[in-house]
């Protein structure tokens, strides 16, 4: 994966802080290819960004990217102002480099899209001993980890994780030395379809754990509420159009998935395997969870044994997480990741 050091990053931050920390009228916001992200592009080409940042007074630039952890390398640089990341890539990158991120947008998590995949019958524990390729230290390692877990096996009981990019991932599962994967769709999907490929733990096997998000500047969304109202009001209009029964909202579907390489068939059924929080209520709902802040701590864990927490940190505590309820998890005085419900609830009131 192409990574900024955490080094690099905290000085990137310190600089690009007093630039974002200020009220403006032009934002920019990054997205990549997933099936949770695709309505962001949706809204950027439809006009409905337009139309809710006209109303706000504001301009906001939706900006594809096609590399995901570029986007975020750049978000964290000052690029933008906002960017679609999980739940363990915002602690890791941003927050762990300092820079302190707002959850504005809880959209989905994976239930079935990310999945370990071993060639030929067998069960989790006929991993030991055999190599597993995978992105490392994104959430395909982490979904590896929940899963030789559940087995009472750990990552030492293998022969070794062997960094796969997601983009070599079907080539390198063609050939005779791999002997199990792990990676998300649309890749699960086509490895799947491969005679004796067989599924053995999914993200449905941990619901709620790989969460999908909008992230944005804490300092930034503080001196420009606008941009909150905005953003949050131009994905729940896309929200409710693409999971009507309209002929609207099929033409949106199949807008996302012409724009992710498939067609509609293949991007509902990746749909069916992503809990979208179509309704603001239920983001909400799964925000003020009690749940979140022991997937949050168990992430931490993981990024910590990783060594990809912060550069030096002491701990799996090193960055606090702050919830809606004021509870925080970490550092109480390192707090750097937010799950803020507010603009969330107002979409829910109707008060955008």
């Amino acid at each position: 994966m192409k990574k900024l050091t955490t080094t690099a990053l905290a000085t990137l931050a310190m600089l690009a802080s007093p630039a974002m920390a200020e009220e403006k009228d032009s934002f920019k916001v990054a997205w990549s290819i997933y099936v949770g992200w695709m309505p962001w592009g949706y809204i950027e080409e439809s006009g409905i960004m337009d139309k809710w940042a006209d109303k706000y007074g504001i301009d906001v630039e939706i900006v594809q990217i096609n590399d995901y952890i570029e986007s975020i390398n750049q978000y964290t640089a000052g690029a933008f102002d906002g960017v679609s990341a999980t739940n363990m890539d915002t602690l890791s990158i941003p927050s762990g480099g300092g820079v302190d991120t707002t959850a504005l947008i809880v959209g989905d998590y994976s239930n079935g899209n990310d999945a370990v995949i071993l060639k030929g019958e067998g069960t989790l524990e006929d991993l030991a001993g055999k190599p597993v390729h995978l992105v490392e230290l994104s959430v395909s390692h982490y979904l590896l980890a929940r899963a030789l877990e559940s087995a009472g096996l750990a990552e030492r009981d293998l022969a070794g994780v062997v960094n796969t990019s997601d983009a070599d991932m079907i080539a390198a599962y063609a050939t005779s030395d791999v002997e199990a994967v792990v990676t998300w769709n649309p890749l699960v999907s086509t490895i799947m379809e491969e005679p004796g490929a067989n599924m053995l733990f999914d993200s449905s096997d941990i619901p709620g754990e790989i969460i999908d998000l909008m992230v944005v500047n804490t300092e930034t969304l503080a001196d420009n509420p606008d941009f909150g109202k905005a953003m949050v009001g131009a994905w729940y209009e896309a929200m409710a159009l693409m999971s009507s029964d309209s002929a609207e909202g099929k033409d949106a579907r199949e807008w996302m998935a012409a724009a992710s390489g498939t067609d509609l068939a293949g991007y509902d059924a990746q749909l069916a395997s992503t809990e979208m929080f179509f309704a603001p209520e239920a983001a909400v709902d799964f925000t003020l969870g009690s749940e979140l802040p022991a997937t949050m701590t168990a992430v931490a864990e993981f990024l910590f044994d990783k060594g990809i927490l912060g550069e030096g940190a002491p701990s799996a505590d090193f960055v606090g997480v702050e919830y809606p309820t004021g509870e925080v998890t970490g550092d109480t005085n390192n707090v750097k990741f937010r799950f803020d419900d507010t603009y969330m609830s107002m979409a829910a009131e109707g008060k955008l």
